[in-house]
């Protein structure tokens, strides 16, 4: 499936639905509970606006934002359907994401993750992350979220003939 992104006109509470769908999974895993929670249709409009949204699947089975920062592209919210996953969507978007830092003329990729999702840290690192900061959120004494980094530039050469 190639993804496309999101345009105006996007039935933006559908996108919502996928991600609670997505991050059920985390529901008594991870503390504090996740920002989805506080994720409204408009909020992901306004990111589309803002940002970008890239969804793939028709009917709709994975989206990602994508935000840009001075050193890097920021990935947020990257939700595949549980009933699709396995099934390359999550690479797809990453992929897509790294050909617009690359657009964008940026050197990185960043995202960050919980410290309990060790399974989403075994899958960024099979992507080419690595990691490179844990952060607590407000209140807590202890690392809650790691940052992954994967640096982009120079291009991978070009296979030769």
């Amino acid at each position: 499936m190639t993804p496309r992104k999101a345009t105006g006109t996007e039935d933006w509470p559908a996108i919502l639905a996928l991600i609670r769908r997505a991050f059920a999974g985390m529901e008594g895993r991870i503390d504090p509970p996740s920002s989805m929670h506080r994720l409204t249709p408009e909020a992901i409009a306004a990111q589309a606006r803002e940002g970008e949204v890239w969804l793939a699947g028709d009917p709709l089975a994975a989206c990602l934002f994508l935000t840009p920062r001075p050193d890097c592209l920021y990935l947020g919210k990257l939700a595949v359907d549980p009933s699709m996953q396995r099934r390359g969507l999550a690479r797809a978007l990453v992929a897509t994401a790294e050909a617009r830092a690359r657009a964008l003329g940026l050197p990185a990729l960043e995202l960050q993750t919980r410290v309990e999702l060790v399974e989403n840290h075994a899958t960024f690192r099979a992507l080419g992350f690595r990691q490179v900061a844990a952060t607590a959120h407000p209140g807590f004494d202890r690392p809650t979220s790691l940052t992954f980094r994967k640096d982009l530039f120079p291009a991978p050469a070009a296979a030769t003939a």
